[in-house]
């Protein structure tokens, strides 16, 4: 199915028979990735008694409960009240769902014990652009990312200077394919989170992160239009499912 757009007075068209998946499912094993010091999730199907929800158990239906977290379990998308003491829920704050998205490559740089990613990477990479979303993708990008245990691995992540340059340039939605744009243990300074959503300046309340996403080498950089599909959880995060589609 193609549709027609029209962007900033530029007619665009994309398939929407061609979606590029860019989450990474949530299953109840140890290929699932992991952060947080937490375990893997579960999925298991509800007792009662001797009554089983399973249908290989004798159960009409299949009736699975599922404890996960979404910060730790796979790709989510979380608001600023993932850092505020007032609740603030992404299921409240974001409200439109496609989005004009730049699709970058950057190399973590080390900078003492750690790899980082900087201000001017960022710069680089968007070359004047200023979409919707910005898309961060890092290399290494072996396909394990869909299933690494990363507690304990400080992970690269975003300098406080590149989180502030892309809120400037007016970006209102991060992905990015590690578990958070901040240092594994920063002492909860958050920095690149603050950076990103103003805090507590001038707070972007309509301004999200996703965390936790996978894109394939095999997909170009570029400009997509974004599809940023969310559960409907009244909670600061949410798994969620976002979907790239090629300007044609």
């Amino acid at each position: 199915m193609i549709v027609k757009l029209e962007i900033n007075t530029i007619a665009k068209k994309i398939d929407l028979s061609k979606p590029i998946d860019i989450s990474i499912p949530l299953t109840a094993s140890t290929e699932n990735p992991i952060a947080w010091y937490l375990n893997e999730p579960k999925i298991e199907p509800v007792k009662d008694g001797d009554w089983i929800g399973k249908v290989s158990e004798g159960a009409s239906v299949n009736f699975n409960s599922i404890e996960f977290n979404p910060h730790a379990h796979g790709t989510h998308t979380e608001c600023i009240g993932h850092i505020t003491t007032e609740f603030y829920s992404i299921n409240q704050t974001l409200k439109n769902f496609f989005f004009q998205a730049e699709l970058i490559t950057v190399i973590p740089f080390q900078k003492g014990d750690d790899f980082v990613i900087s201000k001017e990477q960022i710069k680089n990479a968007l070359n004047g652009s200023k979409p919707e979303a910005i898309i961060i993708r890092t290399i290494p990008n072996f396909d394990t990312k869909k299933s690494k245990k990363y507690s304990n691995t400080n992970w690269a992540y975003l300098l406080e200077e590149a989180a502030a340059y892309i809120k400037e340039v007016g970006i209102k939605h991060l992905l990015i394919d590690l578990p958070s744009v901040d240092k594994e243990k920063d002492e909860g300074e958050l920095l690149a989170h603050k950076a990103f959503w103003n805090y507590p300046l001038a707070p972007r309340l309509d301004a999200t992160i996703t965390e936790f996403i996978y894109v394939p080498t095999s997909i170009l950089d570029g400009c997509y239009m974004l599809n940023l599909q969310i559960a409907s959880f009244e909670n600061d995060a949410t798994p969620s499912k976002p979907i790239l589609y090629k300007f044609i």
